[in-house]
């Protein structure tokens, strides 16, 4: 677990010092800037929140784990083991996904109204984040069960990868049956009724599809890097 840990800070500050987190935030801080304005109900200006920051943690994860060249990845992989070594890099996709949920959240619920979408109801502050802090990790989680299953050691081809990861967002966020849609849906639909539901079942999904993800990646890396 501590040489996770390590792992896990060396592609943080790795992903840092790259500048490879800069097209994500982009991408992140351009579907919010078109998505949400000052004044729009809160829960509805969440639900963009969270869903925008899902293909942003799909493409994370791609940066991190395909950032170091084959020669250090194969230093990493005799140090301390394949599988913890791709783990990290998948983490720390996701923890930098969660930071730019986490800070959007915060922006997002001072600017947006604490009332229903048509007007006609308050809606608690407090309890709002609460719901969006679900959504957001449940879409961060499924951008990164995206990325880890879209990229390498899975798929080597770059074009092939980032046509999965392009695609996989779009199938996690559309697909009723994906936590990341339950969880948007949740926000959207309590936000028309003017009350704030906690999408805990969305969230344990969520949990539960990344660590199958990155269990499948990480079994995969053991055995061809």
């Amino acid at each position: 677990m501590r040489a996770t840990f390590a792992l896990t800070r060396y592609q943080l500050a790795l992903l840092v010092r790259s500048q490879r987190w800069l097209a994500p935030l982009l991408l992140y801080a351009g579907l919010l800037a078109v998505g949400v304005r000052a004044g729009q109900p809160v829960l509805d200006s969440l639900g963009i929140v969270a869903a925008a920051l899902l293909p942003t943690a799909a493409w994370l994860v791609r940066s991190c784990v395909t950032a170091e060249p084959q020669a250090a990845r194969h230093c990493a992989a005799a140090a301390a083991g394949a599988w913890r070594a791709h783990l990290a890099g998948v983490a720390a996709g996701g923890v930098a996904a969660l930071l730019f949920g986490c800070a959007a959240l915060g922006v997002t619920a001072g600017v947006s109204a604490p009332r229903s979408t048509d007007g006609s109801a308050a809606v608690p502050l407090l309890p709002a984040l609460g719901a969006g802090l679900c959504g957001v990790l449940a879409c961060a989680l499924m951008g990164a069960a995206v990325g880890a299953l879209g990229n390498r050691p899975l798929i080597r081809s770059r074009g092939y990868a980032v046509a999965a990861t392009l695609l996989g967002s779009v199938a996690a966020l559309a697909l009723g049956a994906s936590p990341a849609n339950a969880a948007v849906t949740g926000l959207v639909s309590g936000s028309a009724r003017g009350e704030v539901q906690l999408p805990w079942a969305a969230l344990l999904g969520a949990v539960a599809v990344a660590a199958l993800a990155a269990t499948a990646a990480c079994a995969v890396a053991a055995r061809r890097e």
